[in-house]
């Protein structure tokens, strides 16, 4: 019998080897279930997480939410609020009125009208002296901004909600004082109540300039540390602020008179 020759037996063998290897890979699976398991469910999961903030915003009560536009005699009032946990973190006028003498009575009663709404968490604030029609206006637009937290937080934001309402003693609530006169500027008083007593203590408006800016660094830290320790407006003046700790125990005892204290 005639033998092969050496290269033919060379390709016979590279073929063999060639047609060994395609039928392993045709028997091998086309994917790994578990990969296209991950994979499938990785776009599910991105899906998920985007939905959430929204979800978790009406839940909770996080965001923005803007107040509904108030006409006045001198122009547009709008409230925006950024709440955090049912709570208000930040209050913002995206319109108040402008031009002319507009501009000063701005300028001089949003910031306290929007430090009013954060510390007071509602629209029971007071007007602002010289700028009623914008006061007025900006608190409608608070509390239509109010109204639609609550709205959109849901029944899971209702609990939350009658905080503000007083729902028992246990509820921490803040109440702003009247505003007394002195001779030398106004003084307003706001404390923080939990469990019937004083756990804060502030004076939102106390007398400035001159030498009152001496005085009012001097005494207000000192009555804001008594009205806490004592929990009632039985504090002693401070010693060369006579009028300002007057005003400030007279503001303090209408707070306590609110609070119920």
């Amino acid at each position: 019998m005639r033998k092969s020759h050496p290269i033919r037996r060379v390709v016979l063998a590279t073929a063999a080897t060639v047609s060994g290897v395609v039928l392993l890979l045709s028997l091998k699976p086309a994917s790994d279930p578990n990969a296209e398991a991950a994979a499938g469910a990785a776009p599910q999961q991105t899906a998920a997480a985007q939905e959430s903030p929204q979800g978790g915003a009406a839940a909770t009560g996080n965001g923005t939410v803007d107040g509904n536009v108030v006409q006045t005699q001198y122009g547009n009032v709008q409230v925006r609020l950024t709440v955090s946990n049912g709570k208000i973190t930040k209050a913002d006028a995206v319109q108040a009125p402008k031009g002319g003498t507009s501009d000063q009575k701005t300028a001089l009663s949003i910031p306290k009208l929007t430090q009013e709404t954060v510390a007071a968490q509602s629209a029971q604030i007071d007007s602002v002296s010289g700028a009623t029609y914008t006061s007025t206006g900006y608190k409608q637009s608070l509390q239509s901004a109010i109204d639609k937290m609550k709205a959109s937080a849901g029944s899971s934001q209702g609990s939350g909600s009658s905080q503000g309402s007083g729902g028992g003693g246990a509820q921490a609530k803040t109440v702003t004082g009247k505003v007394v006169q002195t001779q030398y500027g106004a003084v307003q008083v706001r404390i923080t109540v939990s469990n019937g007593k004083i756990t804060k203590a502030d004076a939102v408006q106390a007398p400035k300039g001159g030498t009152s800016d001496q005085k009012t660094a001097l005494s207000v830290p000192r009555l804001n540390q008594e009205a806490v320790a004592a929990g009632n407006a039985n504090i002693d003046s401070v010693s060369g602020a006579t009028y300002t700790s007057t005003g400030y125990k007279q503001s303090l005892q209408s707070a306590l008179d609110q609070a119920g204290g």
